[in-house]
């Protein structure tokens, strides 16, 4: 077959793009492991609950670990690669990507300053209490400064999750397909 019988010189093209769905596209969701993510932000999240007892800011800061622990029930519910469920976890690790940043601040104002203050007493003996009770700050600055990880580790964990779904998302909706170029076969 000549050239110039499929097509004019001018016409033919050298490559063709046509456009088709990726349907293993949803699979990328469980690249990110959403099981063990889940899992871990539900842990992290009743951990930081049980530990808020000394905090002013409690009621906030447990309400934001509530929405945690419900974006990592969704992470591990959208395993099942229904585009609701998968679209409901993006949303909610979302929220709880700002609710850990918002956590993260108050862990962070919190380990800065001490929790309490010892006053050196002048009258009598009380050096001990004041040992005491500085022992007993600087013990607290470390656990705050635990909470100042998990948090990180939350954010980091709510920020993965989100991109994993924000992949399933973008490619199964209705309008979206992916471009594939095909190189037509070589003329003789």
């Amino acid at each position: 077959v000549k050239r110039e019988e499929c097509c004019p010189a001018p016409m033919c093209p050298l490559v063709a793009v046509t456009f088709q769905r990726n349907p293993q596209q949803k699979r990328k969701y469980l690249e990110s492991e959403p099981k063990a993510l889940g899992v871990t932000q539900i842990a992290l999240s009743v951990f930081h609950i049980n530990g808020m007892g000394m905090l002013v800011l409690d009621l906030p800061q447990i309400i934001g670990s509530v929405f945690v622990i419900i974006a990592g029930s969704l992470a591990i519910a959208a395993q099942n690669l229904h585009l609701s469920t998968v679209k409901a976890c993006l949303g909610i690790q979302g929220v709880a990507c700002v609710v850990s940043v918002f956590n993260f601040i108050v862990s962070v104002s919190i380990t800065g300053s001490p929790s309490y203050v010892c006053w050196k007493y002048c009258l009598g003996n009380r050096t001990d209490y004041h040992k005491t009770c500085l022992s007993f700050n600087n013990s607290t600055t470390h656990y705050f400064a635990e909470l100042v990880l998990i948090e990180t580790a939350l954010i980091a964990i709510s920020v993965t999750l989100a991109a994993y779904c924000c992949k399933v998302v973008n490619c199964c909706s209705p309008d979206h397909e992916w471009g594939v170029i095909q190189v037509p076969p070589a003329q003789q």
